[in-house]
């Protein structure tokens, strides 16, 4: 959550997504923040009694975003078309951008601009008001969990990147904490509603078994 981070890492790389105050997303975000501040992760990411998945998953999402581009704010200066000429999370994984509308085969790109068309195409998700509704009693579409899946999915490939590629940044910064702590939620929360699947985490799958074992 947005409280993990220094008044230092303030700048966001895209707009920061807010959730209305006073409506019921927001006080699920409020729950999701009190029990996190419980310290137990595993029991901060399970779904509240009585509380509908869609909405559940919806809120999260929306904090990842947020999180995200906090997180890639504070090292964009560092991640540029000369040091990362192409999308990267090591040796092994690249990654094209595609996104099925506007850009339908796939295209390499470096890390910023393939960031960037990214994290722009999940805002746009999270503002289409039909995708991904602010309104009590407005239902949620039928695709909806396919299309959480996808944004949930290409965050991933930002944390797997800013992991390989930029960590030593990360620690320069002294942010290191607070990126581990984000991830470790993140991953939690994918596994607990098997939201990613397992060959996309394989980048960061070692990081992933530390993580979940520490917890044990």
């Amino acid at each position: 959550m947005s409280f993990l981070f220094s008044s230092r890492s303030s700048k966001t790389f895209k707009p920061k997504k807010n959730i209305p105050e006073g409506s019921h997303q927001y006080e699920l975000l409020k729950h999701a923040e009190a029990t996190l501040g419980s310290g137990n992760l595993r029991q901060a990411v399970m779904l509240p009694e009585g509380e509908d998945l869609n909405e559940w998953i919806a809120v999260n999402t929306v904090d990842f975003f947020n999180q995200i581009n906090m997180l890639y704010g504070t090292i964009t200066e560092f991640c540029t078309e000369a040091s990362c000429p192409v999308m990267s999370a090591g040796p092994r994984y690249e990654y094209h951008w595609a996104d099925g509308t506007n850009i339908k085969k796939p295209i390499k790109c470096s890390a910023p601009k393939y960031i960037d068309y990214l994290m722009t195409w999940v805002q746009d998700q999270l503002d289409d008001e039909t995708l991904f509704p602010s309104k009590i009693g407005v239902p949620f579409p039928r695709n909806f969990m396919s299309v959480a899946k996808t944004i949930l999915k290409r965050l991933f490939r930002v944390y797997a990147h800013i992991y390989h590629q930029h960590f030593d940044s990360v620690m320069q910064l002294q942010e290191e904490a607070h990126l581990n702590t984000s991830f470790k939620h993140f991953i939690f929360f994918v596994q607990e509603f098997n939201l990613i699947d397992r060959r996309e985490l394989a980048p960061l799958q070692e990081l992933i078994e530390k993580l979940g074992s520490k917890d044990r």
